[in-house]
């Protein structure tokens, strides 16, 4: 049960950004990188360190912009799944879980996320700045969660997801009220 709250954790902090929880997990495995991480160990180190390093600060600065997160969604909508997936085998590597169900739930997980903050971004003509910074401190916690307490962040990716489901459930009615 805890490979699964910290595989929760791993993948709804991918699905909120991309490089962060990338660049945030390598750092903490410490001289190894990304060695024990399946897909992310067959990159030379010192190149995945820059390129998630200059997404990082990319996606840091531009999503603070309208046209910033115009452009960081469509690339987190295409790319959240795979992230989501990678990280979710990165933080139970070693477990009796069967890496296709770790897969298919990081996956769907940061999916879901990512199309919730696709339908919010429409909805409200672009995310305030305050739902932006909180998106990024609860990147950051959620993967320091995944590898530190994963009990308690899975809980918070539960409750995330509970709140997708919500907004979708008023996106639904708000839809056909308007008809």
């Amino acid at each position: 049960m805890i490979e699964i709250l910290a595989t929760l954790s791993a993948s709804a902090a991918a699905g909120m950004r991309i490089a962060i929880p990338l660049l945030i997990m390598g750092l903490l495995q410490g001289s190894n990188y990304w060695s024990n991480v399946p897909v992310l160990s067959n990159i030379s180190a010192p190149f995945l360190l820059g390129c998630l390093i200059s997404w990082s600060l990319v996606e840091l600065f531009a999503s603070k912009r309208l046209w910033g997160q115009r452009i960081l969604q469509i690339i987190q909508l295409f790319l959240s799944p795979l992230v989501g997936a990678i990280m979710g085998l990165a933080v139970v590597s070693a477990t009796t879980t069967p890496n296709w169900l770790i897969i298919l739930i990081g996956s769907s997980l940061a999916l879901v996320l990512q199309l919730v903050q696709v339908g919010w971004f429409y909805r409200l003509r672009g995310l305030p700045l305050w739902a932006v910074f909180l998106q990024d401190m609860l990147c950051v916690a959620l993967v320091l969660f995944a590898f530190d307490a994963p009990w308690q962040g899975g809980v918070i990716a539960l409750i995330l997801l509970w709140f997708a489901v919500r907004s979708a459930k008023e996106w639904y009615q708000w839809y056909h009220n308007r008809l």
